[in-house]
């Protein structure tokens, strides 16, 4: 099972429980270009960021896993900066259609693939961020038309590991 992880913890606590061999690891904090809501990767060059630096191809990415994993300080009961940036810039796993999913208008497919999303948040969170944060995970899964994962809160950083392995 290959796993795209985004993440912003340091990348000693990465290193311990993936595999680079087996999985697509992504710094969020070597990003530094914002999606500009061009829609770009939808028109000019579709599935593929106009932004060349290096992570134009995040959606082709997440086509490439069965699992995507994000782990991020939470943020107000959402992902960090960092990671938010990352997740926007895969925005052109979908495509700029619509369709109608579970009553709901969702972006078609571009990628047919089984996808499964997890989420870790670190740091102390209120019920109601936690639940915020819950929430958006499962937006996050019927947005890409995955299969939404666990949803994990941790208190520090260095528990990540724990719920991952």
């Amino acid at each position: 099972m290959k796993r795209l992880i985004i993440y912003d913890v340091p990348t000693e606590f990465i290193e311990r429980f993936t595999n680079p061999n087996e999985d697509i690891i992504v710094n969020a904090n070597q990003i530094d270009r914002y999606c500009i809501g061009c829609f770009g990767c939808w028109l000019k060059t579709p599935g593929t960021c106009v932004i060349k630096d290096g992570f134009e191809n995040m959606g082709k990415r997440l086509s490439e896993v069965s699992e995507f994993i994000l782990i991020s300080k939470a943020t107000f009961g959402s992902y960090s900066s960092a990671v938010k940036n990352v997740l926007d810039r895969s925005i052109s796993y979908v495509l700029p259609f619509f369709e109608i999913r579970n009553g709901e208008m969702h972006h078609g497919e571009r990628y047919f693939n089984d996808l499964k999303i997890s989420a870790v948040f670190y740091g102390n969170m209120t019920d109601a961020e936690k639940k915020t944060a819950e929430n958006l995970v499962k937006a996050n899964a019927v947005n890409l038309n995955a299969e939404l994962g666990k949803v994990h809160f941790v208190n520090a950083m260095e528990a990540v590991e724990e719920v991952l392995v």
